[in-house]
């Protein structure tokens, strides 16, 4: 009998990961300690949406929501470049350094200081790491192109093509990849060929193209993901519904952890 893969899927959060990612991530710890086996942290950084990365802190003296998400290199990288494609601004960092301060322990602040990386995803996973959330586990990211080569085809997809001198994300659909307006409205984009290597799935194929490539038997999924994941897709995999926490929107900014 193998031993058991126990995955969990979310995509890059920003600064600090969200609070539900940090339950699942706890979720996942607990599940290892009963059970054995690996973890892995399956990124999904194809996704272009840049409202993922943003980070939600609250003041640490008038105690105000404030929001804190990267500044990337275009605005056509903003709303439709992949996330591992999104590039840093020059200048974000010194200028969200000087907010810090006000809203996470010293501590943090260190830690932010030290992470040097010019793309978004780099950023995001050198934070998670450095606090000390990724240890022992793998992480297994959308964007591989060998990943990509190894998964199953989906009739769903995204692909990723060039447009404008960024990599943006398409949707294919009605013969040709489309690039979402907004109000209805779809802005058509012309490719080449497309490889394997340039897809990813959409939501509702997600679970299945993940699947073929990670073969996990157990699957921590948030409250919200676990009501819309097509498990008929995966009916050999254990699905596990992620701890429950408070705030569960906010950032995570914690130094210390209780797994």
């Amino acid at each position: 009998m193998s031993e058991p893969v126990i995955c969990f899927g979310q995509q890059p959060c920003g600064i600090f990961p969200n609070r539900f990612v940090f339950a699942k991530i706890r979720t996942a710890r607990r599940l290892q300690s009963q059970i054995g086996g690996t973890v892995i942290f399956f990124l999904h950084d194809s996704d272009h949406d840049h409202r993922e990365t943003c980070a939600k802190l609250h003041n640490r003296h008038s105690q105000k929501m404030e929001r804190i998400n990267f500044l990337v290199g275009s605005k056509i990288q903003k709303i439709y470049s992949p996330l591992y494609c999104k590039t840093i601004k020059a200048g974000w960092k010194e200028k969200t350094r000087c907010r810090l301060p006000n809203l996470v322990d010293p501590e943090l602040v260190e830690i932010f200081e030290s992470v040097e990386a010019e793309q978004v995803v780099e950023f995001c996973l050198g934070m998670y790491r450095k606090m000390g959330l990724l240890e022992g586990m793998e992480i297994v990211r959308s964007s591989d192109p060998v990943l990509r080569q190894n998964a199953i085809d989906v009739e769903d997809y995204f692909v990723d093509i060039p447009y404008e001198g960024e990599t943006v994300r398409a949707r294919a659909r009605e013969g040709g990849y489309y690039l979402f307006k907004g109000g209805g409205q779809w802005l058509e984009v012309e490719a080449d060929t497309i490889s394997k290597q340039q897809i990813s799935p959409t939501r509702d194929t997600r679970l299945a193209w993940m699947q073929s490539v990670v073969h996990c038997t157990h699957y921590v999924a948030g409250e919200g993901e676990i009501q819309y994941l097509n498990k008929e897709d995966a009916p050999e995999i254990e699905y596990v519904k992620r701890d429950s926490i408070e705030r569960s929107g906010d950032a995570y900014a914690e130094y210390s952890h209780e797994w």
